[in-house]
């Protein structure tokens, strides 16, 4: 990997490093392995939105590590917390586009910087030489509507729409219908944020991944959700949620550069089971990248030299 890509990281990981796993290099100085030592580091972990799950392997990790290898002195721990982290992350899959147009839900709460990020999808994979669509299904909000548009006159990606408090499901179908038209590569639909705690919102969307189905047999190909990694751990309840209504296949895990909780990368693999396949770490399109465990690693753990 090269330097660029790691320096990327670093500098976007820079919230979560000074604060909490900051905090947890300063505490594995040349004390004494205490039964304090155990009590402080599992705190720190659930500061950083590991989660409890996470957290409590993580510490029985460690306390048998430490039987095994006879380690006295805390400084000592760091090796070891390094390679139990680096084996907790796994690195996302191959994403599979060979189906044409490859269909994508992105779906989200309010909030969580779903269309923005949508359009920071699009225009990545336009780079790459494909042929993009944009579906805006998140009819509630005009504003997501047009906000969709003003990428698309960017990116010169089309984007089909309907009228504003429209049926989603109709947006949905006559996006793929246009993706099929128009011979495109990839359609990124986006929907309306919701709450999770929305039953009727929740089953709206399941309607929209059917009317998908419809148009294209086989479709949606992917529903990726955005998550805002500044929110931590209500995130996770949000996520299973969509991960039972509507079959997540993947995490954008967005605005990891505003979060001083990073921890909560593994919460998601470890309590979720669902692969993290980008991370916002700044504002710009370049700034989502492909979720890179060995960087995200030495970006939080950099303080630890």
């Amino acid at each position: 990997m090269s330097e660029n890509v790691f320096n990327k990281w670093k500098t976007g990981l820079a919230r979560t490093r000074k604060t909490t796993f900051g905090r947890i290099a300063n505490m594995l100085g040349a004390s004494e392995i205490d039964a304090d030592t155990w009590d402080d580091l599992e705190a720190l972990f659930i500061q950083a939105d590991m989660g409890l799950e996470t957290t409590e392997e993580l510490i029985e990790a460690l306390k048998a590590a430490q039987q095994k290898d006879g380690l006295t002195r805390t400084d000592e721990l760091r090796e070891t917390i390094k390679s139990e982290l680096v084996a907790r992350l796994d690195a996302p899959p191959n994403l599979n586009m060979d189906a044409r147009p490859s269909v994508i839900l992105v779906v989200g709460v309010n909030g969580s910087g779903k269309t923005t990020n949508l359009a920071k999808l699009g225009q990545r994979f336009q780079q790459q030489g494909k042929k993009i669509v944009f579906g805006a299904a998140d009819t509630f909000r005009a504003a997501a509507i047009e906000q969709l548009q003003i990428w698309g006159e960017r990116l010169n990606i089309p984007v089909i729409a309907g009228q504003p408090e429209g049926d989603p499901g109709a947006v949905a179908y006559d996006t793929v219908q246009a993706a099929i038209a128009r011979k495109a590569d990839i359609a990124f639909i986006d929907t309306a944020g919701r709450l999770h705690t929305r039953f009727n919102l929740m089953e709206e969307l399941k309607k929209v991944q059917r009317v998908c189905g419809k148009a294209l047999p086989g479709a949606p190909h992917a529903v990726w959700l955005v998550m805002d990694a500044t929110t931590g751990q209500n995130a996770l309840h949000q996520a299973r949620a969509f991960k039972d209504a509507v079959g997540v296949t993947g995490v954008i895990l967005a605005k990891l550069d505003s979060s001083a909780r990073g921890g909560m990368a593994f919460a998601i693999q470890r309590e979720l089971g669902l692969p993290i396949l980008f991370a916002g770490l700044g504002e710009k399109a370049e700034d989502l990248a492909p979720f890179a465990p060995e960087a995200f690693i030495e970006g939080i753990l950099a303080d630890f030299q």
